[in-house]
C-alpha cells in the first residue's frame, strides 16, 4: 500500500508529534508498505496566518505521485488533516488549540477584536469540515478524543502511539529528576526549577531546547541553581536512553497536555513519573502510588513528591516497574493493523 503521513512542520522545530509521524512511517515500511511524510511548513501567526497556512494543506493533490495512486492519506495534527483525500484516516495528535481550550489565556492567540473572534470561529468550522471527511479518526489519548467530542461533536477512537525507539534501560535511581522535551512555557519546566528553589536537596536534567530556555536559565540563575539545575539541550537517542537509565525519577506536567510520549518513555526505563493534577493526558497512564506521584501545580507540593521518591527509592523501583507493565501493552503492530484496517 502507497501511505502519505502528513504533518505540518515548523522549521528548526523538533518534539514528540515529528519523532511520531517520523517513526509512523519508518514502522509502516517495516512492513513493506511504500510510505513518506509530506509536510508543508507552519507558521500560525500573526492574525489570520492560520487560515491561510490550513487552506495550502487544502490545495495539495495526493490523491496520486509521480503518475501512481496513493491508496491511504494518514494525517495527524491542524492543519495537515485539512488535506483532501477519498481515503483518509486521521490520527489526531491535536487540534489548533489556541481556538479551544486556551483562547482566552495566557497560551491563547485571538484577541476579542471582531475579525479575531470570526477567525477563531472558522477555524471551527474549517475542523468540523476537514476532520468529518475522515474515513476512520483516531485520537492519540482519551484527553484529545474529549476536547474533540466536546469541540466539535465528533467521536474518535482512542489509540496512543508506542513511543521513539531507544536503548531502554534501568541501571540506577540516581540523584536527579528528569525532564525531557521541548522547552515552552506549556511545558511548564519552571514549576520545577521552583520545586528546586524550594527543597535545596533536589538536583534536576532538563534534556530540551525551544523558545522558553532563556526565560528558565534566567529562573534558574535567580535562584542560584547553577549545579542544580543542568540544562542538557537537545540531545541525541543515546545520551536520551542514559539519561533515563540513570535519573531517580522524570518530571512531566504540561498543562493539559495531550498525550506525550514521556511518560511511556520514562516507564521502558523503569523510572516513576510525577506530574501534576491538571496535566491532562499523562494522567491516563501516570497513577498515583502506582505508577508515580501526581501533586498538585505547586513549587512546594511538586518537591516534595520529588524528595519522597529521593528519601523511598524501593517505592520509585516499584512504581516504575508497574510503568513498565503498561508501556509495553501499546505496540506498533497493533496500532498499525488497526490504522490500516477498511
Amino acid at each position: 500500500m502507497r501511505v502519505a503521513v502528513c504533518a505540518p512542520q515548523v522549521p528548526f522545530a523538533r518534539g514528540g508529534a515529528e519523532i511520531f509521524t517520523e517513526q509512523l512511517v519508518a514502522e509502516l515500511r517495516e512492513r513493506d508498505h511504500e510510505a513518506d511524510l509530506v509536510t508543508v511548513p507552519f507558521k500560525w501567526y500573526p492574525g489570520a496566518r492560520v487560515l491561510t497556512q490550513a487552506f495550502l494543506w487544502r490545495l495539495l493533490d495526493l490523491e496520486e505521485a509521480d503518475g501512481q495512486p496513493i491508496d491511504l492519506v494518514v494525517a495527524t495534527k491542524f492543519p495537515s488533516y485539512v488535506v483532501r483525500h477519498p481515503n483518509k484516516v486521521v490520527w489526531l495528535v491535536h487540534q489548533f488549540r489556541q481556538a479551544y481550550e486556551l483562547d482566552r489565556t495566557a497560551l491563547g492567540q485571538f484577541g476579542e477584536s471582531v475579525e479575531d473572534r470570526a477567525l477563531r470561529r472558522s477555524v471551527q468550522r474549517l475542523d468540523r469540515v476537514a476532520l468529518g471527511e475522515a474515513r476512520r479518526l483516531f485520537a492519540t489519548s482519551q484527553n484529545v478524543a474529549r476536547r474533540l467530542e466536546s469541540s466539535t461533536g465528533i467521536a474518535a477512537e482512542v489509540m496512543p502511539h508506542p513511543p521513539q525507539d531507544l536503548d531502554y534501560r534501568c541501571e540506577t535511581y540516581g540523584d536527579f529528576v528528569l525532564s525531557v522535551g521541548r522547552l515552552d512555557r506549556a511545558k511548564r519546566n519552571d514549576l520545577l526549577l521552583e520545586a528546586l528553589a524550594a527543597d535545596p536537596t533536589l538536583r534536576c536534567v532538563i534534556a530540551g531546547d525551544g523558545p522558553d530556555r532563556p526565560r528558565l536559565e534566567d529562573i534558574a540563575g535567580r535562584h542560584g541553581l547553577d549545579g542544580r539545575a543542568r540544562f542538557a539541550g537537545r540531545v541525541g537517542g543515546e545520551e536520551l536512553a542514559d539519561l533515563y537509565a540513570r535519573c531517580l525519577a522524570v518530571y512531566y506536567a504540561p498543562v493539559d497536555e495531550d498525550f506525550g510520549m514521556v511518560p511511556f518513555e520514562a516507564f521502558l526505563a523503569e523510572k516513576p513519573v510525577v506530574t501534576t493534577t491538571d496535566a491532562g493526558g499523562p494522567l491516563e497512564v501516570v497513577s498515583d502510588r502506582r505508577t508515580g506521584l501526581v501533586c498538585e501545580p505547586r513549587a512546594d507540593a511538586l518537591a516534595q513528591a520529588c524528595a519522597f521518591l529521593q528519601a523511598h527509592v524501593e517505592e520509585a523501583r516499584s512504581w516504575g516497574k508497574a510503568g513498565k507493565a503498561v508501556a509495553e501493552r501499546v505496540s506498533w503492530d497493533s496500532t498499525i493493523d488497526r490504522l490500516l484496517a477498511r
